[in-house]
């Protein structure tokens, strides 16, 4: 049995897999805001898992940054508690097994390279648009981590062809710069640009709702999101030239949003034509748990 772990934001999902078929075992808990916390959590999904399966299991954990190979400490996180912290080794005391650990994007990206929406294409650049913007990439199915391990992580560059407006209220991101596509991209960035226009605040969904009751600041929340993931993709496309770009995390369920970053692309895009498909995922939230049980082979 292969056991994934998504740690993610706001909730934390495992699931046991056998022969890349769910066992029927799925577990989610709200995220504790804290390592210790996350650790627990953790290690009492996998004995639920196994407890239920009747069978242990090889154990593989998707996190929101990434595992030093120069330290093994977190880095990376905007989950921040887990930053600096030696997220593998505890865990793996704790669970007494080896266990792998990657990036949250990268897990998602491996489950859709695999056997979803970017199946048997050579490259696919997989996004998460959620409380944070990640990203990874896949070449022939395999993670194509780099060096440094920031392959995909387009969400701290900054936003690009940046307005008036946008410079003048370009948000500070935790990463310590400012103007980042996170944080005009993630949900929380989301939410601020529709307070910037409004006055008022709502939650990502209410926005969505006030958009098709004709609430014109959650139109233009809408339009101004959709033009600015299309920005920051055409610079995706400009530098990897992916066969497919897949869309995953909560932001990715806003209305026609494939199709709208498609129309907008040419714009920004340096070629004569754009054949790089927009994608929504094929598995929802559950593909990062499902890369990350496929971390073992």
């Amino acid at each position: 049995m292969q056991i994934g772990i998504d740690l993610g934001g706001t909730k934390i999902e495992g699931i046991g897999l056998e022969a890349d078929t769910l066992l029927g075992v799925r577990r989610r808990i709200a995220t504790p805001r804290n390592y210790d916390g996350a650790i627990d959590a953790i290690t009492d999904l996998v004995a639920d898992i196994e407890r239920e399966a009747g069978r242990t299991g090889s154990v593989g954990v998707g996190i929101p940054g990434v595992v030093s190979h120069a330290t093994g400490l977190v880095k990376n996180a905007n989950s921040t508690w887990l930053n600096g912290r030696p997220l593998r080794a505890d865990l793996e005391m704790r669970l007494s097994r080896p266990v792998r650990v990657a990036n949250d994007a990268n897990c998602f990206t491996l489950s859709e390279a695999i056997d979803g929406a970017g199946r048997a294409l050579e490259t696919v650049f997989g996004v998460i648009l959620g409380t944070g913007v990640g990203g990874g990439i896949a070449i022939r199915g395999r993670i194509h981590e780099g060096p440094n391990q920031i392959a995909g992580e387009w969400g701290h560059n900054p936003l690009p062809w940046r307005t008036d407006e946008e410079r003048s209220t370009a948000p500070a991101c935790y990463c310590g710069k400012t103007g980042c596509v996170e944080t005009f991209l993630s949900g929380p960035g989301f939410e601020r640009d529709y307070a910037i226009l409004s006055k008022k605040q709502k939650t990502s969904p209410e926005i969505v709702r006030a958009a098709a009751d004709g609430d014109t600041h959650a139109i233009g929340a809408l339009r101004r999101y959709e033009d600015r993931l299309a920005r920051s993709l055409a610079t995706v496309i400009n530098l990897l030239d992916p066969d497919a770009i897949v869309l995953g995390g909560g932001m990715s369920n806003l209305p026609d949003l494939p199709s709208a970053v498609t129309a907008l692309l040419p714009r920004s895009v340096f070629s004569d034509r754009v054949v790089t498909r927009i994608l929504l995922n094929v598995h929802g939230d559950s593909s990062g748990v499902r890369g990350a049980a496929w971390l073992w082979p």
